[in-house]
């Protein structure tokens, strides 16, 4: 650990040089890069100093135990000392969690998109309580949510629904959420007051920045038309929706929710640019047999991950075998306790990999 240590040391020094230089604020894609990198290992080597002086003050305790004569001052020592080794405990297993490798996307934007599964118009109703749920959540964050594109329920709700959402450590947190979501419940068009089960895929996807994909526009055929569905007569008679179709992956991505067409075609690509990064996150982790192994963030979308079982008011994470009964209060955004259990879950498993290198 502390040869890993020393390591994150030198390189925080140079980061702390290269972050000032000219040739690197002028750059915005190396800036944003080292200062992401720096403020991350900035967190380790805070710690890494207190684990130092805590090791001093232990030596030093220990040395004044072994050479004072003055009992009052022995008793004083070993006092310290007991307090100062518990610290040290502690702080070992703080720095052995910071020394896990994180993902580079964490600190990114989402984009995020829902699509009602099974169940017909029950499960497009449960598709927008889910929407509900994330930007209720993301409003106790501090979190922008921004529409992208929808297309909505027969009897409420979305078939579909694309959104952004803006904030510190977004993807880091919500990455756990992507996978089928299932709701057990009577529907309100059910008479017979029979339970109904129906699902959601959710799907979290780190947002791209534009020095993360390099998009040639020649291969992007824009799409202008009207806008469809609710909206002002303004909208929907001015060619401002638009479609992109990217022609090598056939990725079509549509947008409309703004009035302005300009504004429209910046989203759509923002997505596009997102999908495409997918893409090549994807081809990543087909070749990390260790990431694609962990149990908590598979990336399998098709993987049923929770159901939400309205009669008993629980909702129950399949991943990691947890039960909360308290589903009025999660379904209106309190999701807090579910991904911290799904952090502390995929960290073990971290931690048992990176103990053996220790």
């Amino acid at each position: 650990m502390i040869d890993k240590l020393n390591i994150i040391q030198q390189r925080f020094n140079e980061l702390s040089d290269l972050i000032i230089q000219p040739d690197i604020i002028s750059d915005q894609k190396k800036y944003v890069q080292i200062s992401r990198e720096y403020k991350d290992l900035k967190e380790i080597v805070d710690k890494k100093n207190e684990y130092e002086l805590l090791i001093s003050n232990i030596e030093e305790a220990q040395d004044i135990v072994k050479n004072e004569s003055d009992k009052e001052m022995i008793e004083l020592a070993n006092s310290e000392l007991n307090t100062n080794k518990e610290k040290l405990d502690f702080l070992e297993e703080e720095l052995k969690l910071m020394l896990i490798p994180k993902d580079p996307d964490d600190s990114k934007n989402v984009v995020m998109e829902l699509r009602a599964g099974t169940g017909g118009d029950e499960a497009s109703i449960f598709a927008g309580d889910l929407f509900r749920m994330y930007s209720k959540y993301s409003e106790k964050r501090g979190w922008k949510v921004n529409l992208v594109d929808l297309n909505e329920g027969t009897a409420g709700g979305f078939k579909e629904i694309i959104f952004e959402i803006n904030g510190e450590n977004v993807y880091g947190t919500l990455k756990y959420e992507s996978g089928v979501h299932r709701v057990q419940r009577v529907p309100q068009t059910e008479t017979q007051g029979r339970v109904h089960t129906s699902a959601a895929t959710v799907m979290v996807l780190p947002e791209a920045e534009e020095f993360d994909v390099e998009l040639n526009m020649q291969e992007v055929r824009i799409e202008r038309t009207t806008s469809t569905g609710p909206g002002g007569q303004s909208v929907n008679t001015t060619y401002s929706a638009i479609k992109l179709h990217h022609e090598p992956t056939g990725i079509i991505v549509s947008c409309q929710d703004q009035k302005s067409q300009h504004k429209n075609l910046e989203k759509a690509l923002k997505v596009l640019r997102t999908r495409l990064y997918e893409l090549e996150l994807n081809k990543k982790l087909q070749e990390d047999s260790e990431k694609r192994s962990l149990m908590v963030s598979s990336g399998d979308r098709s993987a049923k991950i929770r159901t939400y079982n309205y009669p008993q008011g629980r909702v129950t994470d399949h991943r990691i075998n947890l039960t909360l009964y308290d589903l009025q209060n999660i379904i209106n955004g309190d999701i807090e306790k579910l991904i911290e259990e799904l952090k502390i879950a995929q960290n073990t498993e971290l931690m048992k990999k990176e103990n053996e290198t220790f």
